[in-house]
């Protein structure tokens, strides 16, 4: 990539870090997706000034042809619409390339989640012997109870937690701030953890992190989904699993026992009703399962 493509490119996520206020993970997509385009424009001795509405079409078709997913390419359009629409602003191009170009048909996919039956497997898995499992058992069990992402948990401090109210104020997506009740299982879970579990994780280093790794710091998010994939496996889950499917199943199982959608989205902190409405035709097919299989004439 040239430098003044990778100029370009910082002076923009400069620009809607400041303006937006987006995560790192957003911006961290952003600037995969300009690098990558960039590249392929420069193996064409082309830079992203330079770009044309016909480059972008040969490259959409470049994507199809090494059967890069829609939703990913959806992502990556949208973040071009986002760049050239600044560039166009700052007055760098005369004309925006990405301009009327439509982003790839694709439906919905239903997000995997897993039954209560698994999610009791899943939760019991951990062996509370070992103070390391102990706390995974404790982020399990406020995972399941709250829904939150596993960005959201793995940052938790201590400060955030209010076990004698049971709620937690969460900083989401674009710091946006929102309370998240606890039942009183993963509060006991917690008291627990507190107790037995987290003094021996921090061995005497001081630290606001509710579950820091064996070295006492903060833990990754790559880490936590480690620890799920292998409390899945001693649990005897063979179901596909992502990092979010202790949400997805907190979500729907709200919805399978009669939970409000505009609870669920506000309990999930979706700024777009659509964005949780996918959960309902999850719980759908639940209530058409129980049917065909209770019903006389199902």
């Amino acid at each position: 990539m040239t430098d003044a493509d990778s100029s370009l490119i910082d002076t923009f996520l400069d620009s809607i870090w400041m303006e937006k206020g987006l995560s790192e993970n957003t911006l961290s997509s952003y600037r995969r997706d300009l690098t990558q385009f960039a590249g392929w424009l420069n193996a064409k001795q082309l830079t992203l000034l330079k770009c044309q509405r016909r480059d972008v079409q040969i490259y959409l078709a470049w994507r199809v042809k090494e059967k890069l997913r829609a939703s990913s390419t959806s992502r990556m359009l949208s973040c071009l619409r986002g760049f050239y629409r600044y560039l166009l602003s700052e007055e760098l191009i005369n004309e925006n390339p990405v301009h009327l170009i439509e982003s790839p048909k694709r439906g919905r996919p239903l997000p995997k989640t897993l039954t209560e039956s698994d999610v009791e497997s899943l939760l019991e898995a951990p062996d509370l012997k070992d103070p390391v499992q102990f706390r995974d058992r404790a982020m399990l069990e406020l995972l399941y109870a709250t829904g939150l992402r596993v960005s959201e948990l793995v940052g938790l401090r201590v400060h955030e937690i209010n076990l004698n109210q049971g709620v937690i104020r969460v900083m989401g997506k674009g710091e946006k701030e929102r309370l998240v009740p606890v039942g009183e299982e993963a509060i006991t879970w917690l008291q627990r953890y507190y107790k037995e579990s987290r003094l021996h994780l921090l061995n005497d280093k001081q630290s606001d992190v509710v579950f820091p790794s064996r070295r006492g710091q903060k833990m990754t998010r790559q880490t936590f989904w480690h620890r799920i994939k292998r409390h899945a496996l001693v649990a005897g889950i063979d179901k596909p699993l992502s990092p979010h499917v202790l949400r997805h199943a907190f979500a729907t199982h709200l919805l399978n026992h009669g939970a409000d959608l505009r609870v669920v989205q506000m309990l999930l902190g979706h700024s777009d009703l659509s964005t949780t409405q996918i959960y309902t035709h999850v719980a759908q097919h639940r209530l058409q399962s129980l049917h065909q299989q209770h019903h006389p004439r199902g």
